[in-house]
C-alpha cells in the first residue's frame, strides 16, 4: 500500500502524510509541483522527526510519476468518487492518490485512475482534510489487507 499525493498546497498536510508514512511503513510519493517549497517549517512542524523514518519520493510532474509509478491500482479518492470506502476492496499493493487540496484532481489524472473511492460525509459537509482523509482511506486498506494481524 502506498500514499500519493498529486500537487499538494498545504505543507502541512504532507507533513502529516510524512507522519503516515513513517508510523505505518508506507511509501508517500509527491507528485510536484507543489504550493511550498520543502523547507517549509509548517511542513517540518507538521512531521516533527518522522522524516528519517519516512519513505518519500518526489516526482518533477505527473508525466515522471506516471513513468515511475510502483506496480499496483491507482485508488484516486475524492469527493466525485464512484464508490463509498466501505464498500471498497483494497489490494496490497493499491496506491492510493489524493488531488490537490484547492482542485481536486484533474480529467486527466480521473482518467488513469483504475478506481475512484469516496469517503461518506453528511450531505451538507463538503470534505474533509486531505491528511484525515488519507490517514482513515490508509488504515481502512492496511486493516482489509491484512497489516495489523498479529503474528
Amino acid at each position: 500500500m502506498r500514499l500519493a499525493l498529486f500537487q499538494p498546497d498545504i505543507p502541512q498536510n504532507v507533513g502529516a502524510c510524512i507522519r503516515l508514512s513513517a508510523c505505518f511503513g508506507v511509501e508517500l510519493h509527491v507528485i510536484e509541483p507543489t504550493g511550498f517549497t520543502f523547507d517549509d517549517r509548517a511542513m517540518k512542524r507538521a512531521a516533527l522527526d518522522y522524516g528519517p523514518l519516512s519513505h518519500m519520493t518526489r516526482h518533477a510532474d505527473w508525466d515522471q510519476f506516471v513513468a515511475h509509478r510502483p506496480a499496483g491500482r491507482l485508488v484516486l479518492l475524492t469527493t466525485k468518487g464512484a464508490t463509498p470506502l466501505p464498500d471498497f476492496e483494497f489490494q496490497r499493493d493499491d496506491i492510493l492518490l489524493f488531488g490537490k487540496e484547492s482542485a481536486g484532481a484533474p480529467d486527466y489524472v480521473h482518467a488513469v485512475a483504475d478506481a475512484r473511492v469516496v469517503v461518506p460525509l453528511r450531505p451538507e459537509a463538503r470534505s474533509l482534510n486531505l491528511s484525515v482523509t488519507a490517514g482513515i482511506a490508509l488504515w481502512e486498506g492496511l486493516r482489509q489487507t491484512g497489516h495489523f494481524d498479529a503474528g
